[in-house]
């Protein structure tokens, strides 16, 4: 296993099975088919690690959107705080009240980051001197897909599981905006970015 790796597995690893035990003897089946994605998840994230080599940042960065999604489902909300539906965790929790809850907050750093993911794999297809602006909007476009295919998991656990906190139509809309809002964000910084990586290269030469 590379050196970077080791890190970024404990941790991923530690806080997974933290979030499986109280999973399981509450019989949280919802949470505990969301764990599963995520492991899956996180062997999709090592085959494309072992491939392109992702950089260390972004292994933390993805291993940190894993451990707000376990909180998410399972940190409880104090009675008094504003919460969206009948489960008091902290994605229901209104930052806003009506208008922005932390579950849209996980959705936009998460799919930012599945951005940065996405242009790491193009962006070694590419000389950095010969990328353009089309790279940036086909990795948010990537990110965006990314997170559509987010909402298929949802909607399968909606399916098969009888109570669940995904939420209505509303909530999938406002999710995607939310995806929308990250991985436009993410496309502009790593643009940002790229263009001081390209001045520096000329001045290289």
């Amino acid at each position: 296993m590379r050196r970077e790796l080791i890190g970024v597995g404990i941790f991923t690893a530690l806080y997974l099975v933290i979030a499986a035990i109280p999973a399981l003897i509450t019989q949280n089946w919802e949470f505990v088919y969301y764990i599963l994605v995520v492991v899956l998840l996180a062997g999709a994230a090592l085959t494309v690690h072992v491939r392109v080599t992702l950089p260390t940042p972004l292994l933390w960065a993805l291993s940190f959107w894993g451990l707000l999604h376990m909180l998410g489902g399972l940190l409880p909300i104090p009675s008094g705080f504003p919460v969206a539906g009948d489960k008091a965790v902290l994605y229901s929790l209104w930052i806003i009240p009506e208008y922005l809850k932390t579950d849209q907050l996980i959705h936009a750093y998460g799919f930012g980051i599945a951005t940065w993911l996405c242009y790491r794999c193009l962006e070694l297809m590419i000389p950095q001197e010969s990328r353009k602006i089309g790279i940036f909007i086909l990795s948010a476009l990537a990110g965006m897909g990314l997170g559509a295919v987010n909402e298929v998991v949802e909607f399968i656990a909606v399916l098969l599981i009888p109570e669940t906190n995904v939420g209505g139509y509303m909530n999938t809309g406002w999710d995607l905006v939310a995806n929308g809002v990250g991985t436009t964000i993410a496309a502009i910084l790593l643009y940002k970015h790229s263009k001081q990586k390209t001045k520096a290269f000329r001045c290289k030469i």
